[in-house]
């Protein structure tokens, strides 16, 4: 019985709270038109009381259009009418002789003509431009919201293609990737049979056999880290705002590209700066950048058959404080007449290429406030340089 009770209790509360709120929308919706033509009335006793008092030193009309104005301003034209009306009877009663009377003569008749036409000329008018920027105002509301979903989407579609991108940047990379990770885990093998070998002799030669588990365990933590970098690299996840080493990130990507630079016989070398400042970014992107610029210096020093083959990453910090990474190769160079277009969109020199590394790598460093440009290499290849700004903060 008791629970019953609290249930009809709730019951009542809840119908009660129902009703009430129903009272209050009735309510509102019975005061919008009593404010709305409570306003004319209030606006125009205003504009007779002060006339009135300033009779002396101004016209008779100009509060009366200014009560007439504000009120079908705020309340619409029905208000802006009544103004007239109010307006004209204040004003022959009032303000035209005889006083106190509203009875109509020629001059009378004449004036309050006039006025009445120019009061709803007045009225009309602003009644129209009100309603003109309230429609201007729903408009531009609704632009930017439409620009604000366009945005998202473009971001999205964005970072969904620079994901892309990615992939297919380890896509040619398939062959290296796979001789980092084989690497560690043909020694963890040998290790291992060395491991048994050591503990199967009469006198088991443990201090053998503890090396040999240690440098499995090492390789482990060896394959590990390569299949970390390339998961990382493939996840999709959505951009971050970290503080980034990118000396870290060269080693990094270097590690990923070593054994595709020894295929093609490329010598890589790192010039980093020591205690290279930190910047804002997200790591994944900063990586996708690095690496599609190291393998396009490689894929552009295959094609040259003559000369050195090397290909050298930089790091350093310029006079404004920027963060510089330079990748320099000595391929076949780029052609002065494509300088200008080598980070359009689908633009590629590859028979096989799509045109959109580069694009998506200028438009990542853009969006972290850098700026990614080409240069020739001198005695020949290429420079590619991007600046990102340096972040005093250090990472934790």
């Amino acid at each position: 019985m008791l629970r019953l009770s609290r249930v009809a209790v709730l019951r009542s509360f809840a119908e009660n709270g129902y009703e009430f709120a129903r009272a209050g929308e009735r309510g509102m919706w019975l005061l919008r038109p009593v404010w709305r033509y409570g306003l004319p009335v209030v606006a125009v006793v205003a504009a007779m009381v002060i006339t009135r008092l300033l009779e002396q030193y101004t016209d008779i009309t100009p509060l009366f259009y200014a009560a007439i104005v504000v009120s079908a301003w705020f309340g619409g034209m029905g208000p802006g009418l009544l103004a007239v009306i109010l307006s004209e009877v204040a004003i022959d009663y009032y303000f035209i002789e005889p006083f106190y009377t509203l009875d109509i003569g020629p001059k009378r008749i004449s004036f309050l003509v006039v006025f009445g036409l120019l009061a709803m000329l007045t009225s009309w008018m602003s009644s129209q431009r009100r309603k003109a920027e309230e429609a201007l105002k729903q408009s531009r509301d609704e632009l930017e919201m439409r620009v604000q979903e366009r945005t998202e989407a473009l971001q999205k579609a964005q970072t969904e293609l620079a994901h892309v991108t990615r992939v297919m940047t380890l896509g040619e990379l398939t062959a290296s990737i796979a001789h980092e990770v084989n690497q560690p885990l043909a020694a963890i093998v040998t290790n291992g049979n060395a491991t048994l070998r050591w503990l199967a002799g009469a006198t088991p030669n443990l201090s053998e056999a503890r090396q040999a588990v240690e440098r499995i365990i090492k390789d482990s933590y060896r394959a590990s880290s390569v299949i970390s970098r390339v998961r990382s690299l493939v996840k999709k996840t959505p951009p971050r705002n970290d503080l980034v080493n990118l000396n870290e990130v060269i080693v990094e990507v270097f590690a990923l590209a070593q054994n595709e630079a020894r295929r093609s016989r490329v010598s890589l070398k790192q010039q980093l700066t020591n205690e290279l400042p930190f910047v804002r970014g997200d790591r994944v992107q900063l990586q996708q950048v690095i690496l599609n610029l190291i393998v396009n210096g490689l894929e552009a020093i295959a094609k040259n058959k003559d000369g050195a083959r090397e290909l050298i990453v930089s790091s350093k910090q310029d006079e404004a404080e920027h963060v510089v990474i330079a990748v320099s190769d000595s391929g076949e160079g780029l052609d002065a007449a494509n300088l200008d277009h080598v980070f359009d969109a689908f633009f590629t020199t590859k028979p096989d290429g799509m045109g959109m590394g580069l694009a998506i790598s200028r438009t990542i460093i853009e969006a972290h406030g850098g700026r990614l440009w080409a240069s020739a290499n001198s005695p020949q290849g290429a420079v590619f340089q991007f600046t990102l700004p340096a972040n005093a903060e250090t990472a934790p």
